[in-house]
């Protein structure tokens, strides 16, 4: 392992620019947490829990603020494109489950970007036209983020900056509404009191991790920022900073715009909505062009949608190179740099995934995979107190990530009440995923090469 890591690896044939700063990584990580989950899922988290929509936002805060802890210790130990798949393979040295864990977050990554789609072509582009379908639209939508994404990584961020700035300025609106609805005596505060289940007990505790569970997919994106670790000037002091500011001011801002969404609409209204906000802009007494908010909204969910592919192609491009997927998939456009190949595969796959599901299903089943992947990342963080590196990076209370795994596993789990639909996607996903690993192993087999090489990795 090299001692120093602020320079980064040395380039060559098929490496990645270096070309992100520490104010464009803070930009990504809010820029891809906001967007799709609070501009669509607000309304179906409301249908899972009431008007007490504020509660399942603030304990989905508190989890991320956990897993991001032990990312931030894990990309300042090992500043690599792989992520997840590198933490479990360092921890845990099993090929299987870390091709496994790196299948999941990439489909984690498409799934969202599915959600973010099918998002685009909801409500908020009916406010406009709905002369065309929407499946057209979102197959559409996925077909020029690749564009933009093969165009390079300095002009995705840089797009990504943009757009963050503009979905700030959408949810500004929503909590500007709000201030001058209480300030002028308008709004309903009993409703922050009022669960969605009548009952007590068992089916109250169920109502509200079912709604946390689907809630927690706003808070998901800043796992992403750690596979563009090759591509960030000095990642060891750059991540701690980005994450851990990024998840603070995404989870102020929703637990805010929560607040204001059950104070001025009833959640039965909201649960109806797939472009929830858009009603609280039109409950708020403010003569604020709805079309005008709806496009930002659109803008919004552009940004997650584009960060996921970037960030799935970029995983492929890092399996790659660890030859554990074919080394065709780490083949990069020349002068532009961009991994073509992966941003292709993932594309195609993101085209699939959009035609067979919709919003809630995308965004639960996209938070299911991550919070089995964080329960492996927070195990992983504890294991791997023993590698020691030649750097100084940030280290996390050991209190922290044993919570973060529980936490994990509780949300993953039954209890949450989620869908069949979303462990059936998730099942056939992980299912797809075996069978790529059977072929690459005995292709490899075959070639007679290693199937995985993070273990020496540095």
């Amino acid at each position: 392992m090299a001692t120093s890591t602020s320079t980064g690896p040395q380039e060559h044939d098929s490496s990645l620019k270096r070309v992100i700063g520490p104010r464009l990584m803070i930009l990504f990580v809010i820029g891809d947490i906001l967007g799709t989950g609070i501009y669509a899922t607000t309304g179906k988290v409301a249908g899972k829990v009431g008007g007490a929509l504020w509660l399942p936002f603030l304990i989905g805060f508190a989890v991320a603020l956990l897993t991001a802890a032990s990312y931030v210790e894990l990309v300042g130990k090992y500043p690599k494109a792989a992520g997840a798949a590198l933490y479990t393979q360092k921890a845990f040295r099993l090929p299987f489950l870390t091709f496994i864990i790196a299948f999941m977050v990439m489909c984690s990554g498409l799934s969202s970007a599915s959600a973010a789609a099918r998002a685009f072509s909801g409500d908020y582009f009916q406010e406009f036209t709905d002369a065309v379908p929407p499946t057209a639209i979102a197959i559409a939508f996925i077909l020029g983020l690749a564009a933009i994404a093969l165009r390079g990584v300095a002009e995705s961020v840089k797009t990504n900056m943009v757009l963050t700035l503009v979905e700030l300025s959408g949810l500004a609106v929503v909590l500007g509404i709000g201030a001058w609805a209480v300030l002028s005596g308008g709004g309903e505060p009993s409703r922050l009191g009022e669960f969605q289940s009548s009952g007590t007990g068992y089916a109250l505790l169920t109502s509200v991790l079912g709604a946390t569970a689907l809630g927690f997919f706003a808070f998901v994106g800043f796992e992403d920022s750690v596979n563009m670790a090759e591509e960030t000037k000095d990642p060891v002091r750059t991540f701690p900073r980005a994450i851990f500011i990024g998840v603070g001011v995404t989870g102020t801002i929703y637990v805010l715009v929560a607040l204001v969404s059950s104070l001025l609409v009833d959640y039965r209204v909201l649960a109806e909505s797939d472009g929830p906000l858009l009603e609280v802009v039109k409950a708020g007494g403010v003569d604020f062009p709805p079309k005008l908010f709806a496009a930002i909204a659109l803008f919004a969910v552009t940004n997650s949608a584009l960060i996921n592919i970037m960030m799935a192609s970029r995983l492929c491009y890092g399996l790659a190179n660890e030859k554990v997927l074919p080394r065709g998939m780490a083949r990069v456009l020349p002068h532009r740099r961009t991994p073509i190949t992966g941003i292709v595969f993932v594309t195609v796959l993101a085209i699939g995934l959009v035609s067979t599901g919709e919003i809630e299903g995308l965004g639960d089943t996209t938070a299911f995979l991550l919070l089995c992947v964080f329960a492996v990342v927070n195990v992983a963080v504890l294991v791997l107190r023993k590698d020691r590196v030649g750097h100084a990076h940030f280290r996390t209370p050991t209190v922290l990530p044993v919570l973060g795994a529980i936490t994990s596993v509780i949300l993953a789990s039954p209890l949450s009440e989620r869908g069949s639909d979303v462990y059936i996607r998730a099942g056939v996903l992980i299912a797809i995923g075996i069978v790529l690993w059977g072929v690459n192993k005995l292709w490899m087999r075959f070639r007679h090469e290693e199937t995985a090489t993070w273990g020496s990795a540095g």
